[in-house]
């Protein structure tokens, strides 16, 4: 039986008071959904089943290129994340396993291991860093990393990856994601096929440390920290590399690392098709890498994207698979409430997309009627799957309103009196 931060009580007594109101709301959406063929209690039933993994530095705050303005309460170590983490899963029971990034969450593993499993956590894939320097760290990665014009620089950098997958196996992870900030930032400053060609050298040694049934993922972003050139820039580069490494090597999406109007959803489906799409880093944007909470900006889009995922799920497509992981900085909001309301956000964009009338949708785009096509999508939608969240929820013992039972819990206020308060910054993306 694994530990619960939160007072069972205090769940139980908010639920209790929102319980009838939810049978009655559930009972209606069922109604409905008959009428149109669609069992509620089966979508349901997929919804608890649906996760998405924390990333350990997201219950910390955020910050920009000018600030960094810390909350109450923020955790110290590893450990006091894994406790906010903990807080999360047990709210939502959508977020059970947490991603750590090394050097920042290096700690003895089966210390990690053992805080973990008191709350029933487990750990997803391993991040490595080469684009910030560590403390005694021997070289730097100011140029680059994985593809620096110094071979020990590289060698530095394939080592750290290495070291990655090894705590990982102790943790019981089964992947490594690896992104680079390498590129440049005027015209002329490094040899683009030389630089590239360093880095899948690179990581062709960190793909061959790869145990059996581990997966690796490569991530592109379009620019920052390098903003003339990004060695690993776009989906087709990224792709270009997962070929090249090998069948355990897959493309890892980021929804905020692509230009304002690029095609996502497109971009997921040609992944899925030539089978190397890994996962994801759920986030939204208005602009460009804003990491911002998913479904803040743009939920049609998230739900797009999963009109995809479903579609490939339904059809039982060939090595589909993906994992699926939150990826945000919160600069102006407590980052437990706002991973809590993220996680639910992707639950509701995978429900929305279970709607959606596959056979309808099919014979309106075989016979070329974009209206109807597109009021398909439109109608699932629409469709307000709340009360099959909350259901949710409640069968497998979280929160009917997540964020009302955190704060009746003065979660934040206690931490905030037993953890130092940190002092802000000025300076460095976080």
């Amino acid at each position: 039986m694994s530990e619960s931060i939160i007072s069972a009580n205090l769940v139980d007594k908010d639920n209790t008071a929102r319980k009838a109101d939810l049978e009655r709301d559930y009972a209606s959406l069922g109604e409905r959904l008959d009428r149109r063929g669609i069992a509620i209690d089966a979508i349901r039933d997929k919804v608890e089943k649906f996760a998405v993994a924390i990333p350990s530095w997201g219950v910390g705050t955020g910050g920009t290129r000018f600030a960094r303005f810390p909350g109450a309460g923020e955790p110290r170590d590893i450990f006091d994340k894994i406790e906010d983490c903990a807080v999360i899963r047990q709210l939502t029971q959508a977020t059970p396993t947490v991603s750590l990034h090394i050097p920042w969450d290096k700690a003895d593993p089966n210390r990690l291991k053992q805080a973990a499993s008191r709350f029933g956590l487990g750990f997803d894939a391993m991040n490595s860093n080469t684009f910030s320097d560590a403390k005694d760290q021997a070289l730097s990665y100011k140029f680059g990393s994985l593809s620096h014009a110094d071979a020990g620089t590289r060698r530095q950098a394939v080592e750290h990856n290495l070291e990655c997958i090894e705590i990982g196996k102790t943790l019981g992870s089964r992947a490594l994601t690896v992104w680079i900030g390498d590129g440049s930032n005027f015209p002329g400053q490094v040899n683009f096929a030389k630089a590239f060609e360093r880095y899948l050298d690179a990581m062709k040694e960190v793909y061959a440390g790869l145990p059996d049934g581990w997966k690796l993922f490569t991530e592109h972003k379009m620019y920052e920290p390098a903003f003339y050139s990004t060695v690993v820039q776009d989906w087709g580069t990224n792709y270009m590399i997962a070929k090249e490494l090998g069948d355990k090597a897959f493309c890892l999406v980021d929804l905020g690392h692509h230009a304002p109007n690029v095609n996502i959803e497109m971009i997921v489906s040609r992944l899925i098709q030539f089978k190397k799409l890994g996962g994801f880093h759920f986030n939204d944007s208005k602009y460009g890498d804003d990491d911002l909470d998913a479904g803040s900006i743009d939920p049609y889009r998230l739900f797009l994207v999963f009109n995809e995922l479903v579609d490939a799920e339904l059809s039982s497509a060939e090595g589909f698979d993906p994992a699926h992981m939150l990826d945000q900085s919160h600069n102006v909001t407590d980052p437990i409430e706002s991973l809590m309301l993220s996680a639910v956000e992707v639950q509701r964009a995978y429900a929305q997309a279970l709607l959606v009338d596959r056979r309808a949708l099919e014979v309106y785009q075989d016979g070329n009627d974009a209206l109807m096509a597109t009021q398909t999508l439109k109608a699932a939608y629409r469709t307000d799957v709340e009360p099959i969240l909350a259901m949710a929820r409640l069968k497998t013992g979280g929160a009917i309103d997540p964020v009302a039972a955190y704060r009746a819990a003065g979660y934040r206020a206690k931490v905030a009196a037993e953890r130092p308060a940190v002092a802000g910054g000025s300076g460095g993306i976080v």
